[in-house]
């Protein structure tokens, strides 16, 4: 008996609830979203979904009677409920769920100091099809489809290297649900695309929009070292070793490190000297047990990395290499600014040029 009237009770909450919200979600306001499926709102790591029902349209859920629903073969009293939870998420007037763990999101101040560490807690199951539409809707409104995604990851070291240079729009068009059925797409490669958008949205969902005006997007560490080659270069003056150390080499190692590793960037800072004395690939390649060949391969691994994140970088430092050197050839000292720029633009001949020293 007490059994019987613990599960009637909960039946009656279920029908309530169930028509509670079919009478908000038949609201004007509610309207863009009849046509949705059911499955618009489910959420990957949800339990007992009612399979039945993720399909259909919101409106033709809510024009079957109740009784009607609960009698649909493999259809219980757990996947009734978890109906009436999907029901409910649409009417929220923002996708459910937060794609970063509780953990991250309760010291924001730690995860503002440490940027790289965030990324650690993104969590791609608790990404809606709802939530993923306006992720997709803004890169869409705010036309920086065609950046790649290595140039908006927050770091290249999760991103497989094949699709560094891919496009966000060629995943606009997708649902999370046959962005899972593409071809080469693992849970890895799902995780970091939905990323990716997820740090493009957060940039740009209240950044508007107008007319007139066109915003892009650029790694933090580009804008600076940009504006430092623009002043030299309307200064006229030759930057010091140290000014270039400051303003170019250590930002574009540090980028290195995040992108490529510790043991590149060890090998990075060595070759251009930065603690020490520059260090030959003949004497890294020793310290390490390897061949040259070893390190010049890992080597080109920098130049990789500038290519998706900074490829603007190429043509401006070689601008300003240029620049420096017809209006002062040979008076100051610019080795560690031709170094820099080789190690991270390398020109043809570079090897055997090392090999040679």
């Amino acid at each position: 008996m007490k059994t019987n009237k613990v599960t009637s009770v909960e039946d009656y909450k279920i029908v309530s609830s169930f028509q509670s919200l079919r009478k908000t979600l038949l609201d004007e306001r509610f309207a863009d979203r009849l046509e949705k499926p059911l499955a618009y709102w489910a959420l990957p790591n949800d339990r007992r979904l009612p399979l039945a029902f993720l399909g259909r349209t919101i409106k033709d859920l809510l024009a079957t009677p109740f009784e009607e629903l609960s009698a649909t073969p493999g259809i219980g009293q757990k996947k009734i409920s978890s109906l009436v939870k999907l029901l409910s998420r649409a009417t929220k007037d923002h996708p459910p769920a937060a794609p970063f763990g509780l953990a991250e999101l309760s010291d924001k101040k730690a995860a503002s100091e440490k940027p790289r560490k965030q990324a650690i807690g993104f969590d791609p199951t608790i990404v809606s099809e709802a939530l993923w539409s306006q992720w997709r809707e803004t890169v869409v409104e705010h036309g920086v489809g065609r950046e790649k995604l290595g140039r908006l990851a927050p770091t290249l070291q999760a991103l497989p290297t094949v699709i560094w240079h891919t496009p966000l729009e060629f995943y606009v068009n997708h649902t999370v649900a046959e962005i899972r059925q593409l071809k080469t797409h693992g849970e890895k490669r799902v995780r970091v695309v939905l990323e990716v958008f997820y740090v493009a949205h957060q940039m740009l969902e209240n950044a508007g929009t107008s007319p007139h005006l066109a915003l892009k997007i650029v790694p933090k560490f580009v804008q600076p070292i940009e504006d430092w080659i623009a002043k030299v270069l309307l200064d006229g003056g030759v930057p010091s070793p140290e000014e270039v150390r400051e303003n170019l080499t250590i930002p574009l190692l540090n980028q290195i490190q995040i992108d490529a590793g510790d043991t590149i960037y060890q090998l990075s800072a060595g070759r251009l000297g930065i603690n020490d004395g520059p260090q030959s690939v003949r004497q890294q390649a020793k310290k390490m047990g390897v061949t040259r060949a070893r390190v010049y391969q890992l080597l080109e691994e920098c130049g990789r990395v500038m290519e998706v994140r900074w490829p603007e970088g190429k043509h401006l430092l070689a601008q300003l290499e240029a620049k420096l050197a017809a209006d002062h050839p040979g008076e100051h000292d610019v080795k560690l600014l031709h170094a820099t720029r080789e190690l991270v633009f390398p020109g043809k001949g570079q090897l055997s040029d090392d090999e040679a020293a």
